[in-house]
């Protein structure tokens, strides 16, 4: 069983299974996130959906890329947690399964192509204090020790 993390499903919504992949990415003593700016900003790992036909490994390599233009490395699989949530982009109830990986920045190639989305680099303590979701902010907490 997936831990949940976050708010409970409410009754009266349909949640469409969304799968995901999200990095932790130590850099020297700090971490890249993702700023997601929209109606509500937000700090997140670096990830997103895993898209029909691709590999959760693929996808990881993509997403980072996409949202911080970053290469990776030697992604690591730490585990999972689900999450139900609006997801206003895709205007979609989506229970988001969320695997969580530790990889090694390799070096910024661009800038992020996703819209909306800048590159942070932040200490644990700045991450831990801003992350938007739960299992994000669990992960890193076990990963920080």
């Amino acid at each position: 069983m997936i831990r949940r993390t976050g708010r409970p499903p409410r009754r009266d919504k349909t949640y469409t299974p969304r799968p995901g992949v999200y990095a932790i990415l130590p850099l020297q003593k700090r971490f890249l996130m993702t700023l997601e700016m929209g109606s509500q900003s937000e700090v997140q790992l670096p990830g997103g959906g895993i898209d029909q036909g691709e590999s959760p490994l693929q996808a990881l390599h993509r997403e980072v890329l996409e949202e911080i233009g970053w290469r990776i490395a030697r992604p690591r699989r730490l585990g999972a947690f689900r999450r139900f949530t609006y997801m206003e982009d895709y205007d979609l109830w989506a229970q988001k399964i969320c695997h969580v990986y530790v990889a090694h920045p390799v070096r910024q190639v661009a800038e992020p192509s996703e819209p909306h989305h800048a590159t942070l680099v932040l200490s644990s303590s700045e991450a831990l204090a801003t992350l938007a979701n739960d299992g994000d902010r669990m992960f890193l907490q076990r990963y920080l020790g």
